[in-house]
């Protein structure tokens, strides 16, 4: 069978001429084609056509289909959802903050998290994306968009830490400085808040920004809404949290979707404050994308909640909402084509 070319890093690429007995040099030239846009082996014209030839034997380029683009009328938030090879679909968002453009990427087909409030987790986990198709997304979005990528987010579709070893793998090539070289700093992984495998990538010592979806301050409705807190809590996150932060050196930020009767209680602000002090990590409100097949509303108790959080000394901020216009929330577009297929 063949393999996929664009998921080997560069030490690989070199190991491999140098066994067919070419020049490790090549490694360098097939990378730097595969970050420019090439579809073929027949475009990297600066191989012999017999290298071309043998390459394009042994391997494959991975090419996403574009199958819907959206662009909102309010602030220019492009979302798009493409075919993978495989004919299934996932989604990316390049959105344009003030530092700059940011493309927010799914790292699975579908997801096995079971969040209550997210319209990703719909059908349940297909499969792991590759590294290859990962880096397709910031590619493909980045020139169909027209605009130059600086900050990537693993925050769509998929956990991240679900799909560990590609998603490793794709940090080191989307941070290669003979590819995109997006630097570390400029990348947020968001979580649900897999323990063992938040530990594993404080190892790594990578300096992205991690981000914890928390969503509840106690361990009755984080449960509720997130099933992966039933096997650890609350507690040891936070806990966990501050490891990596020992690790690392780089302070957590956990995100806070807003949710109306569910957790925006006076006593929810003061216990979330508690929580995060304890880190020094910063705390992003969200408000809440509504999902049809979903019964949670957004918050109106936002003031409140925060002034409890102002006097209690948390750093906050209150997310943007970015793309109101069209199908915000993750997943929300590949349900819909989902749903069109099967009808």
């Amino acid at each position: 069978m063949k393999r996929d070319i664009k998921s080997m890093d560069l030490p690989e690429l070199e190991e491999y001429f140098t066994q067919i007995g070419d020049r490790p040099f090549r490694a360098g030239q097939v990378f730097k084609w595969l970050h420019s846009g090439v579809k073929t082996f027949s475009e990297m014209t600066n191989l012999s056509e017999k290298l071309r030839a043998k390459l394009d034997d042994e391997f494959f380029i991975t090419v996403p289909e574009l199958i819907e683009k959206q662009v909102s009328s309010l602030d220019g938030t492009i979302k798009y959802l493409w075919r993978t090879t495989d004919s299934n679909a996932v989604e990316s968002v390049v959105m344009e903050y003030a530092h700059g453009n940011t493309v927010c990427i799914s790292t699975q087909v579908g997801c096995r998290m079971g969040c209550a409030f997210c319209a990703s987790t719909l059908g349940g986990l297909v499969r792991n994306l590759a590294p290859s198709e990962m880096l397709d997304q910031v590619l493909y979005s980045q020139w169909d968009a027209g605009c130059k990528i600086s900050n990537v987010v693993l925050m769509g579709i998929g956990e991240p830490l679900d799909n560990f070893d590609n998603v490793i793998r794709f940090l080191q090539i989307l941070n290669h400085p003979e590819g995109i070289n997006i630097g570390a700093r400029h990348i947020t992984l968001s979580t649900c808040g897999l323990l063992d495998n938040i530990d594993k990538l404080g190892d790594y010592g990578i300096q992205l920004t991690l981000s914890v979806s928390l969503h509840a301050p106690d361990d009755e409705t984080r449960s509720c809404l997130m099933p992966a807190n039933r096997d650890a809590g609350v507690d040891k996150l936070i806990a966990a949290c501050e490891r990596y932060f020992e690790k690392t050196g780089r302070r957590v930020s956990f995100e806070y979707a807003m949710i109306d009767g569910v957790n925006d209680s006076a006593e929810q602000a003061i216990l979330l404050a508690e929580k995060i002090r304890k880190t020094g990590g910063h705390l992003n409100l969200i408000l809440l994308n509504s999902v049809s097949e979903r019964d949670f509303k957004p918050s109106g108790n936002i003031e409140a909640f925060t002034k409890i959080l102002k006097q209690k000394g948390v750093n906050y901020t209150i997310r943007r909402s970015l793309g109101g216009d069209i199908d915000a929330a993750c997943g929300q577009l590949r349900k819909k084509a989902i749903d069109n297929k099967e009808q």
